[in-house]
């Protein structure tokens, strides 16, 4: 379809005569609509890992730093609400920690879109913020950080098997605001996988059986990462080559001040409209990411 469009803008370049303005901007208006669409097919074809079609569980955690840090926390979850709700996709918050004074300590988020995995997966990795501190009384410049985990959401019928036996349910009062019956029931649910001690809780649900079906979705997806990691670690420790997996340096960074810049590490992207991406402008991030590491890779 793309290429007859194009062969039908040729043909109507070779007819057009210079004083014919309205067939000018006609030919241009189909032009930019072909370099468009084009575009799009293009970035689709980075979408070829295992999972990019799959919904995402998105963690946020924030770093040291106390109320800075926490209140980062806070600004990259809305930041990643704005990006899905342009996108429209629907997300819900399956679990959030308020923090002391200000932000939250953490949050986990299910994110449901066409190719949510495939678009976020970018984002994983430690995230760092510059700016002069609204907690101090001498605006001092404040650097914090904040970790951002992304894995899909797997299917029924995934590989993944977890028995019973492993696992350690304990259910409790939620701690967080959500409604009178959320605060006055044992509805909060607490999974621990004991051969990894991974733990997953959830209590944004007023009934116990949906904070338990969410923290089974989470403690799944994490699995799945954890022996990823561990079938590559094995297979890099016999070529010889074995590296611990562990937090490396942020890969990107927010600058508020002494200047306005958000940089990618990994791409070297980088623009100026800090406002714009904190409301969700991430496009151009994720296109720059896909664009340089996605070809090939799976999870």
């Amino acid at each position: 379809m793309i290429e007859k469009d194009l062969t039908d803008i040729e043909d109507c370049l070779g007819e057009f005569e210079e004083d014919d303005l309205d067939s000018a901007e006609m030919i241009e208006g189909e032009f930019k609509s072909v370099k468009k669409r084009l575009a799009n097919f293009e970035m689709k074809t980075f979408f070829n890992g295992k999972y990019d079609q799959s919904d995402v569980i998105l963690e946020i955690h924030s770093g040291a730093g106390g109320d800075d840090a926490q209140d980062w926390a806070e600004m990259l979850l809305r930041m990643y609400l704005r990006f899905c709700e342009k996108r429209n996709w629907k997300t819900k918050i399956l679990n959030k920690t308020e923090g002391g004074e200000a932000g939250i300590k953490n949050v986990i988020l299910e994110i449901s879109g066409e190719m949510a995995y495939g678009n976020l997966k970018s984002e994983k990795g430690v995230h760092r913020l510059v700016r002069q501190s609204p907690f101090n009384a001498d605006a001092l410049r404040q650097t914090s950080f904040a970790s951002v985990e992304i894995w899909p959401v797997l299917d029924k019928n995934s590989e993944i098997e977890i028995n019973s036996s492993d696992l350690r349910i304990d259910t409790f009062r939620s701690s967080g605001a959500g409604g009178q019956s959320v605060n006055t029931t044992d509805s909060a649910v607490r999974i621990t996988y004991l051969p990894t001690n991974t733990v997953v809780t959830c209590q944004d649900e007023r009934s116990q059986l949906k904070n338990k079906e969410a923290a089974m979705k989470v403690l799944k997806a994490r699995l799945y990462e954890y022996f990823e990691q561990q079938q590559k670690a094995k297979e890099q420790e016999i070529k010889g080559e074995y590296k611990s997996a562990e937090w490396g340096n942020q890969i990107r960074s927010y600058v508020f001040h002494p200047y306005k810049l958000v940089k990618d590490h990994r791409t070297n992207f980088e623009v100026s409209d800090v406002e714009g991406v904190m409301n969700g402008d991430l496009d151009e991030f994720v296109e720059s990411y896909l664009r340089g590491f996605s070809r090939g890779n799976s999870l």
